[in-house]
């Protein structure tokens, strides 16, 4: 066989499918985690058209001030309520979908290298212990 070595038991091929079993758990993370930009994208925009529609309340600063922990950074943009309140959520919304675009990029490829490093290691570690368990049971074949 290759490496010189006999054929491990059945246990150590179990190892070896349960070391590819993290590579798909860490998958199933991945699945949770990569529309985690997006979702939070929806929901700004969700409280970006609440914004506006506050903007028709009898007391639009104090309706916006309540959206304020819904609004998060983009809070800052928009408040204290002034000038062209319509053009100021217009432009926060364009760069509010900026922002969470270049999120979304960086939780990608955070992700894609997350898989790459897990699926190698977990690869390897399996490979080291087949070997490891052939070699010891060539050397215990021969000794008996």
């Amino acid at each position: 066989m290759c490496w010189g070595m006999q054929k491990p038991d059945s246990t150590w091929f179990v190892f070896l499918a349960l070391t590819f079993a993290v590579v798909g758990m860490t998958g199933l993370f991945v699945t949770f985690a990569a529309p985690i930009a997006l979702q939070r994208a929806v929901l700004r925009d969700e409280v970006l058209d609440a914004a506006l529609a506050a903007l028709a309340a009898p007391d639009p600063a104090r309706a916006l001030e309540a959206l304020r922990p819904r609004l998060d950074d983009s809070a800052a943009a928009l408040l204290p309520i002034g000038g062209d309140m319509e053009a100021r959520i217009a432009g926060e919304r364009v760069a509010m979908h900026g922002r969470f675009m270049l999120d979304h990029e960086a939780t990608a490829r955070r992700l894609r290298w997350l898989m790459a490093v897990v699926t190698l290691g977990s690869g390897g570690f399996g490979l080291a212990i087949l070997a490891s368990a052939g070699r010891g049971r060539g050397k215990g074949d021969r000794a008996g």
